[in-house]
């Protein structure tokens, strides 16, 4: 990915003169980008890497895996997170990892891990690079030292089960690396969040990930079977069957643990036959509350699609500023998309059924076109947010989730701190928000903020980040549904589990890395 903004260079668009115009209407600035600087310009901090600890290394993957190059420090420097990116265009040396090593198996990995522990060498476990809660900062903590350990030769599919649907693929394997090798034999994973393009199958895990098809394939923490994990006291290889009364499941330590208690090396995943068919339906609904109320009816009649979305009327506004005529009027109200996968049966029968309760409880039918236009762009959206930064506007999002009953209470409630704190500063701000996974029990809430960079973008985004993490946990949200705590999240935890919560993550990780070599500074407070 490009080293100061989301994705590969390509998929940049510059923004259209409409939406230049909306943004000088709405928020006082000409839309005109600023220009970037060369990579090759960006000062780094001097690497602190010793000739002896180099030594170490390339002792283990050789030297042509151990890097200490101005590119490969720079595109390791951090996740993608809006503050990430304000840091990457600021002025100034860049912190990055001291050296950038790529090991080719689970081996080498504990052998890493040994020396580094034996070493007193912090160690940043990196996959697609995609994090936004800063669990790719390169703290060094106690450390002189800190490297990244790129996954990226850990990419294989080395077992396909297909009787029991299962299939074991390599940490580094993407996204789209995992479907296409999973296509070989008839299957597909089926796991598209938005970082789907070039997050990995380790990277999956360690967040517990949850994809735009979550409703009908569950989230990527529901899909693993097995791990193998690398750890400074050792190997752990977890998950005998699909389930066991064995005691704890262990894997729960380590699914959503982002480096900090040991490296995933190997996931063992459900997989599923590539779907005979797919079907697309959009709704309109008058309000938030009423499209709310219509997705609880179906996911808890057991009815739901594998798509299921509903955005609220600032999102559904802006989405479809342009206003296009579906069917001879125009989207208004509040916008859900369902889409419907598997074979011709299953789809027919699952989409009368979802669609009656959908109508029953006020949904209007739009056709497929919103839904089919919604996929196109489904991966897109960040490079928005990076041509909206260069001209001068803020852009970020965050997630949480709650029951439904306190589903409103949330969104009122975040929606007011991110309000109330961005203007307060002096700077107009839209906040929108969409339903982006759902349960019987409740429901994840995604927003998306806009508003007017002021002189100091990143504390501008902390301050509100702050009120808004106080104002999830006070409204009884969980402060991260599926972007990790990595080190933007790690102040809320204590309120998320308790001090005794805290008191039990820090035993596992006195136990498994004793030198607290694991990525510094993220999940454990």
């Amino acid at each position: 990915m490009a080293w100061d903004a989301w994705g590969a260079p390509a998929g940049h668009k510059p923004l259209s003169a409409q939406i230049r115009g909306l943004l000088k209407q709405v928020f006082g600035v000409s839309g005109e980008p600023v220009a970037r600087r060369d990579e090759g310009d960006v000062p780094l901090r001097d690497s602190a890497l010793t000739p002896a600890a180099r030594d170490g290394l390339v002792a283990v993957v050789g030297a042509e895996n151990v890097s200490t190059a101005h590119r490969d420090r720079l595109l390791r420097a951090g996740g993608k997170s809006t503050p990430d990116l304000l840091r990457r265009r600021a002025e100034g040396p860049q912190d990055a990892p001291d050296a950038v090593v790529f090991p080719r198996d689970h081996d080498e990995v504990v052998a890493l891990l040994s020396y580094c522990a034996e070493a007193g060498i912090a160690v940043v476990p990196f996959g697609g690079g995609t994090s936004v809660v800063g669990g790719l900062d390169p703290i060094r903590g106690d450390f002189d030292t800190v490297i990244t350990l790129d996954l990226r030769r850990l990419n294989a599919l080395s077992d396909v089960d297909p009787v029991s649907a299962t299939a074991t693929l390599g940490a580094g394997v993407t996204g789209p690396r995992a479907e296409e090798l999973l296509d070989a034999h008839g299957l597909s994973l089926g796991h598209f969040p938005q970082s789907f393009e070039f997050a990995s199958i380790g990277g999956f895990a360690a967040t517990r990930s949850s994809g735009q098809a979550s409703a009908g394939y569950g989230r990527f923490d529901d899909m693993v079977q097995r791990l193998k994990i690398a750890t400074p006291s050792g190997t752990l290889e977890l998950g005998r069957a699909p389930a066991s009364a064995a005691g704890p499941d262990l894997r729960e330590l380590f699914v959503g643990s982002e480096g900090a208690l040991g490296i995933i090396t190997e996931v063992t995943l459900r997989v599923h036959p590539v779907p005979e068919t797919i079907a697309y339906q959009a709704w309109s609904f008058p309000d938030f509350e009423t499209g709310a109320a219509a997705l609880r009816a179906v996911v808890q009649a057991g009815a739901a699609p594998t798509v299921l979305r509903l955005s609220d009327e600032m999102e559904t506004g802006v989405n479809l500023a342009r206003t296009a005529d579906i069917g001879g009027e125009a989207v208004t109200g509040c916008l859900a998309i369902t889409t419907f996968e598997g074979s011709e049966m299953h789809v027919a029968a699952r989409g009368l059924e979802a669609g009656a309760l959908l109508s029953a409880a006020g949904g209007t039918v739009l056709g497929e076109l919103p839904a089919r236009e919604w996929e196109s762009g489904r991966f897109s959206a960040p490079y928005l947010r990076d041509s909206l930064l260069d001209a001068g506007v803020l852009c970020e999002t965050l997630e949480t989730a709650t029951t439904w009953s306190n589903l409103s209470n949330l969104k009122a409630k975040v929606t007011a701190a991110l309000t109330e704190t961005l203007t307060g500063q002096g700077a107009p701000a839209l906040v929108m928000c969409h339903i982006s996974h759902t349960y019987p029990t409740g429901a994840s809430l995604y927003f998306t903020v806009i508003a007017k960079q002021l002189d100091d973008p990143l504390a501008q985004w902390q301050a509100a980040k702050q009120a808004v993490g106080d104002a999830i946990i006070g409204a009884g949200g969980t402060i991260t549904h599926h972007h990790a705590v990595g080190a933007d999240h790690r102040p809320w935890i204590p309120d998320e589990i308790g001090e005794l919560g805290v008191r039990v993550l820090r035993a596992v990780k006195r136990e498994i890395d004793p030198s607290g070599i694991l990525n510094p500074g993220k999940l454990v407070p």
